[in-house]
């Protein structure tokens, strides 16, 4: 058995990660993730004005800083993509940290994911350059462009011997898959293994996500700021238990353990992954004692012959404002006076020539704006306006942020002001994902000056377009209950009294996983949560097809809404840019079930609150 911690969900987590998990967690390894795409454009501008910068530097001065001298006492091996842009740069920030403490440690750097030089090569091919989702042409000024390599090189400096292996870009789940890779000599061809290792890595990167953070039913979850960071337990069939270290907060619960799953996936038969094409339909999470849940079932297929791609440019400046409105009709003041500020701005952008804004978003926090039609909260006496814009010029964004502040005096009674003082004015970064041929990517390992070999893989599919999974038998995961279509005595009630969800982001497109809170509703919520029913209730937010995939080993669906979250990320102006708030939405749809049905539900799961939903 292999125990890994994972003490990093993004560059910014909490710094008590790695010190809790190496006092006591007993672990063998200790893995990071820091990297998104903004990350990525931060970084990358980091190192513009520093070349020595570029990576993550919490990881160095906060994280091993830390616990250097306990992870080499104890034997614990590290792996972290902190590398960024500039994965050198970190290994010699944190060789300079063990020298400082009088400590010999073997770093092992991987590199070979960074694809600009081959940007001017690609501008030419053809087929032409595509971005995923638009189909847009490669832009002209890419910041950065990296390519999400696997495991097979962090397998290959553990197997050299290095202490800690700091990557560049790698799919968040690479740096657990490698670990097991080399503990257990798991190979390219081990298809089913792989994709239990990289479930392994999918579940812990997140961090906290794992262990009862983002929980849909988060008033169960007890000691939130002692909350424990997840450990797997691995063993070399593929299974693993999820803990975390005795005497720390959060829960690991089976719902929980699925939540995080779910996340972000897309299709749950064919995640395509790049060191296997991985199939969760099958997975099984089982509670196997206090904080502890089993996971087994992972099924993988041969990777694709592509990496993905994640390149970043500049369209263009943002910035967003905010002014807090106090008083009677708060929503209608708020709304009133945001328009007025762009009227405003848009005829003095015309006077200078500036032209209009490129985009613009305004919303009214406290007053459920993102519910669309759905909200409730419409006369609230607190409401704060946010106004997000875009423009080409600089300086057109400039007179915005001035304009802003006279509000408080000239319009609305009971504006508050805005806060934080004037807003910044910041170029948009947008993301352009796409694909490449692996063979134009050379993935390279270093230690100490000498490359180690990092053997080319021959095990992929010719093509990129999988074909989804082999048919599941949804039946066997149901109970003998009535179908959904006989409720004789049904109520109407909100989705979260009968689910768990959980949302997140791939770009412009919204991932929604939900879980039935028992199997028995599964017949229920097929037929009432439809595709058709999901894409109209969240049509405010989501301007793309809607696809459902079912996910019966734990007796779940996975939601994938397209062109849902106004550009996403970095180039959305909304104030829940990654979609984190949607599964929330989503829970608040109306069900219809039999009050029978429900009171079962209730007393065989009373933890689930139901009577706090009404």
């Amino acid at each position: 058995m292999v125990r890994i911690g994972g003490a990093s969900g993004f560059w910014g987590d909490s710094s008590v990660g790695a010190p809790q998990l190496v006092s006591s967690g007993h672990i063998d390894y200790l893995v990071f993730d820091y990297l998104a795409e903004l990350t990525m454009s931060i970084l990358a501008g980091a190192r513009l004005k520093k070349p020595e910068l570029g990576y993550a530097t919490d990881f160095v001065s906060v994280a091993m800083k830390a616990v250097l001298k306990d992870i080499v006492q104890q034997g614990i091996r590290v792996v972290s993509n902190a590398g960024g842009v500039n994965p050198q740069g970190c290994a010699n920030a944190l060789a300079a940290l063990a020298a400082e403490q009088g400590i010999a440690l073997k770093i092992a750097v991987v590199s070979g994911d960074d694809i600009l030089p081959l940007l001017p090569q690609l501008r030419q091919a053809q087929p032409p350059v595509r971005e995923l989702q638009s189909g847009a042409p490669l832009p002209e000024r890419v910041l950065t462009a990296n390519a999400y390599l696997g495991a097979r090189p962090i397998q290959a400096a553990l197997d050299a011997g290095a202490q800690v292996v700091i990557t560049g870009r790698c799919v968040d789940s690479a740096v657990t898959l490698g670990v097991l890779m080399h503990e257990f000599g798991w190979q390219p061809g081990d298809h089913d293994l792989l994709a239990a290792g990289s479930l392994a890595g999918h579940i812990i990167e997140c961090g906290c996500q794992a262990t009862g953070g983002l929980h849909t039913d988060w008033d169960t979850v007890p000691d939130w700021p002692n909350i424990g960071y997840p450990i797997v337990e691995c063993s070399a069939d593929g299974s693993f238990v999820v803990t975390k270290p005795a005497g720390t907060g959060g829960k690991i619960t089976p719902a929980v353990v699925a939540e995080q799953m779910l996340y972000e996936i897309g299709d749950p038969s064919a995640y395509l992954l790049p060191d296997v094409v991985a199939d969760f339909t099958q997975v099984r999470i089982e509670q196997a004692g206090e904080h502890r849940v089993r996971v087994h079932g992972a099924r993988g297929r041969p990777p694709t012959a592509s990496y993905k791609v994640c390149a970043t440019y500049v369209d263009g400046f943002k910035t967003a404002s905010q002014l807090t409105i106090v008083g009677f009709d708060a929503v209608a003041k708020a709304r009133r006076t945001g328009e007025a500020i762009l009227t405003r701005t848009s005829t003095l952008f015309a006077q200078q020539g500036f032209g209009p804004y490129s985009g613009s978003q305004l919303e009214a926090l406290g007053a459920e704006s993102c519910y669309g039609p759905h909200a409730s909260t419409l006369q609230t006496r607190e409401a704060v306006l946010r106004l997000a814009v875009t423009h080409p010029r600089r300086e057109a964004l400039e007179l915005f942020a001035r304009e802003v502040a006279p509000a408080g005096t000239s319009w609305a009674p009971g504006t508050t002001g805005a806060g934080g003082g004037r807003s910044p004015v910041s170029p948009s970064i947008r993301q352009y994902a796409f694909l490449l041929d692996k063979s134009k990517v050379e993935p390279g390992v270093t230690i100490d000056g000498q490359r180690i070999e990092v053997p080319r893989d021959a095990d992929s599919q010719a093509i990129d377009a999988m074909s989804p999974g082999a048919p599941v038998d949804a039946k066997a995961v149901e109970s003998s209950l009535d179908d959904a279509a006989d409720e004789t005595d049904a109520i109407e009630v909100p989705l979260i009294r009968l689910a768990w969800a959980r949302s997140g982001d791939k770009g412009d497109t919204s991932n929604i996983g939900v879980i039935a809170r028992h199997p028995a509703l599964l017949p229920l919520l097929r037929t009432q949560l439809t595709e058709a029913r999901v894409a109209d209730w969240l049509a405010h937010l989501v301007k793309g097809p809607v696809s459902r995939y079912e996910v019966p080993g734990i007796g779940a669906f996975n939601f994938v809404c397209e062109q849902a979250l106004g550009g996403g990320g970095m180039a959305s102006l909304r104030n829940d840019a990654l979609g984190k708030g949607m599964g929330q939405i989503l829970l608040a749809l109306p069900v219809r079930v039999s009050a029978s049905r429900l009171a079962l539900l209730e007393a065989s799961a009373p933890a689930h609150r139901a009577a706090s939903h009404t």
